[in-house]
């Protein structure tokens, strides 16, 4: 493929930064949540020093809440050491435009600490990890992720005045595909796309979802870290736009009970050279496949309930999880079957697994290096998927997810496997973030306690 269009070489940035054309390279990386976090750097500084130096921020952005408040009891970070540095070192294969903002280049860091190598808990760390593993056994593993978000005509600020209660979404009628709908929601969403385009962000189409004001953009496949790249710079590009044009978004995974939830399905395939190792010549349940696609798909499947808190990491991203709702429950596999949470599409050269389980409040990084791993472990380990479903997965036997975060820390937490793939001290510090979060939900007084027991009770 083509070098996208809005992507920057440093003999690129250079020539704009002297035709004054880009003055601010922000220079970031993802925090726990998937949040870009970072600074802004006079672009000439940033030739002159940050290429070659990187940066440093403060080790607690690995630690911190929503609220960017310290929690405690963190082994990375804590004020017992000081809250010290991290090395930021620029991925200059990352650096491009940000189109949306004015004369702005971006780019996204690797996480290290000062000579001593990466960060295992950074989330780009996580992903990169996998992705060397993959390139041992001989695969590149592609990727894309299918990321859907709500449309509100408040601005930001005016959401949060009202207690995110009493909104007006952009659609007023579920705009599936619907043509009509969308038009009245293009400027936004067409101004979002040719953003995307000019900064290294290829798009493929954008349509209406399920829900009033619901959409998906569709950006094109690439390898893993990269597609991860793409899915951050996305949503950010989303959410600042929607600022400028004083309207809000949300990735929240379940923003309201009675409409649909909002998901980032993975696509996921390996690759040989030029080929697609999925991609073979034995009839395996009617698809032309390889070995290594079988495995592959076993092992994703397999470890599912192990990694569950890799791909939902929020504890509003379990509201998703219902009959009938577009978002899977059962650990069932299916060619072109949208009730199963692995959805086999493509053939030959697009051949590759879908897995429908994360939302879209997934931190990406994490959510690809546990689909990675685990297929990868399949493969490692020959690990046979179990039978194809044919009907309605919601009314399957097969295997459940879990659909509480409290069950799904506790897989993880157990797991062997994510202690040997990710490390023990990562599985322990997304524990304690996910233990954290939980316990920050457990302490609140909701809207439903509210409204339903103030006078009645």
């Amino acid at each position: 493929m083509s070098e996208p269009q809005g992507m920057l070489s440093v003999e690129d940035l250079t020539r704009l930064v002297a035709a004054g054309e880009i003055d601010t390279v922000v220079v970031a990386f993802t925090d726990v949540y998937g949040r870009l976090v970072g600074k802004r750097f006079d672009a000439g500084f940033f030739l002159d020093s940050a290429v070659k130096d990187g940066t440093h921020a403060c080790n607690y952005l690995l630690t911190v809440d929503m609220e960017m408040e310290p929690i405690e009891g963190y082994g990375l970070a804590n004020w017992d050491d000081g809250y010290g540095d991290f090395h930021l070192h620029p991925d200059m294969s990352s650096l491009r435009r940000a189109s949306w903002l004015e004369k702005t280049a971006v780019v996204l860091c690797d996480v290290e600490r000062e000579g001593a190598g990466a960060v295992a808990e950074a989330p780009r760390s996580l992903l990169r990890r996998q992705v060397e593993r993959a390139t041992e056994m001989g695969f590149t593993a592609k990727a894309a992720s299918e990321l859907e978000f709500y449309i509100y005509q408040d601005t930001f600020r005016d959401a949060a005045k009202k207690g995110y209660r009493d909104l007006s979404p952009a659609g007023y009628y579920i705009e599936d595909y619907h043509v009509l709908q969308t038009s009245r929601e293009e400027p936004f969403i067409g101004a979002v796309r040719r953003h995307l385009r000019d900064s290294g962000v290829p798009v493929e189409n954008s349509k209406g979802e399920w829900g009033h004001g619901q959409h998906e953009i569709n950006v094109r496949y690439t390898d893993a870290l990269s597609m991860a790249d793409r899915h951050v710079i996305y949503k950010q590009c989303v959410k600042e736009v929607a600022d400028q044009m004083e309207q809000s978004v949300t990735f929240m995974a379940k923003p309201w009970t009675e409409q649909a939830g909002s998901s980032c399905h993975i696509h996921l395939s390996l690759w040989s050279e030029d080929s697609n190792a999925f991609a073979g010549d034995t009839d395996y349940e009617g698809i032309a496949c390889t070995d290594q696609f079988r495995w592959f798909l076993g092992g994703w499947m397999k470890r599912a309930p192990e990694v569950m808190a890799m791909y939902a990491s929020t504890v509003n991203a379990y509201k998703r999880y219902q009959s009938a709702s577009w978002a899977p429950t059962t650990l069932a596999w299916s060619y072109d079957n949208r009730t199963a949470g692995f959805r086999i599409v493509g053939e030959g050269s697009s051949l590759r697994i879908e897995c429908r389980i994360p939302g879209a409040d997934c931190n990406p990084y994490l959510a690809f290096a546990a689909a990675l791993a685990s297929g990868l472990d399949g493969i490692k380990n020959q690990t046979e998927p179990p039978a194809m479903l044919r009907g309605d997965a919601y009314k399957a036997t097969a295997g459940k997810l879990p659909t509480r975060m409290g069950d799904a820390i506790e897989s993880f937490r157990s797991s062997d496997f994510a202690r040997e793939a990710f490390g023990a001290e990562v599985v322990d510090h997304y524990v304690h973030h996910m233990e954290s979060e939980r316990a920050a939900y457990e302490r609140a007084v909701t809207d439903w306690e509210r409204d339903r027991y103030f006078e009645q009770i």
